[in-house]
């Protein structure tokens, strides 16, 4: 009878412990939803016009994002929940909210003042066309997860991921309302903003996220220790220009991103011909 009693006590315990999770696990999952929250925040707030506010949100949605990777990796709490939640998550953050940013932006606010009704429709399908390919995007690197990438692939991602691409496309509005355009050069400010401007960024930012150009990523970058103190120092700057002016910061690291689309393309091609050369030599 003793041992009978002490077996269902054992097991009770293992079945208590396969139905619960550490509380440290659900800390990721949170910080997820927290950026998700921004995300749809950050549309509310483009609705009614608060553009600057809605970048604040956005803000915050990619601080999440870069966070909660890092913290389910520390505490050693990664799951397919979190991983299924983050796409979800990017999606709305980096697909949905700046395509609603530019669509309320381009068409002069939530009652859309001065745009034409066909013009209206028009910058609505250029986001929708966006977002699907941020969707696009993700879907496909969910899938690519468990195939090995060749070698010359590893400094490079495929496509303009979620995020950048996100600021990509934001870049423009950032650099017209941190150097105050509208003020200061009128007609820069009536190019820049006019909805065919915005709808042309919209293509081709999408085009870039959904493609398979290659561009650079920057977790795979390694410094040589004789150049450690020159890319601490260039750190340190860009930490107190983002202190000193955010947004004229932000903007000009958007634009600089933008530029480097066909820098990685011809490194890329540069690293695939090393690469092939070094196997024919082999064989």
């Amino acid at each position: 009878m003793g041992k009978f009693r002490f077996r269902g006590r054992r097991n009770a315990t293992k079945h208590e412990g396969a139905s619960s999770v550490p509380l440290k696990s659900l800390i990721p999952n949170l910080i997820t939803s927290i950026a998700a929250c921004a995300g749809i925040t950050s549309i509310s707030l483009s609705s009614e016009g608060r553009f600057t506010s809605a970048l604040v949100a956005l803000l915050i949605a990619c601080v999440c994002d870069g966070m909660d990777g890092r913290v389910a990796r520390l505490l050693n709490a990664s799951s397919k929940l979190g991983a299924e939640l983050d796409s979800l998550a990017d999606f709305v953050n980096f697909g949905v909210a700046p395509a609603m940013f530019m669509y309320f932006w381009l068409t002069g606010g939530p009652n859309h003042i001065g745009c034409p009704t066909v013009m209206v429709r028009a910058v609505l399908a250029c986001s929708l066309f966006y977002a699907m390919c941020d969707c696009f995007r993700l879907a496909r690197f969910n899938t690519m997860l468990e195939q090995e990438p060749l070698p010359y692939w590893k400094h490079f991602f495929t496509g303009v991921p979620a995020p950048g691409g996100c600021w990509m496309v934001l870049t423009p509005y950032i650099l017209l309302h941190s150097l105050k355009v509208q003020e200061r050069w009128p007609k820069v400010y009536d190019f820049v903003s006019h909805p065919y401007f915005g709808m042309a960024m919209l293509l081709f930012i999408g085009v870039l996220m959904a493609s398979r150009i290659p561009t650079i990523s920057l977790k795979a970058i390694r410094v040589k220790k004789s150049s450690q103190m020159p890319v601490i120092a260039l750190g340190l700057f860009i930490i107190g220009c983002l202190f000193f002016n955010l947004w004229l910061t932000l903007g000009i690291i958007g634009a600089i991103y933008i530029l480097t689309v066909p820098l990685a393309a011809l490194m890329f091609l540069k690293a695939k011909s090393n690469y092939e050369s070094n196997k024919s030599v082999k064989e």
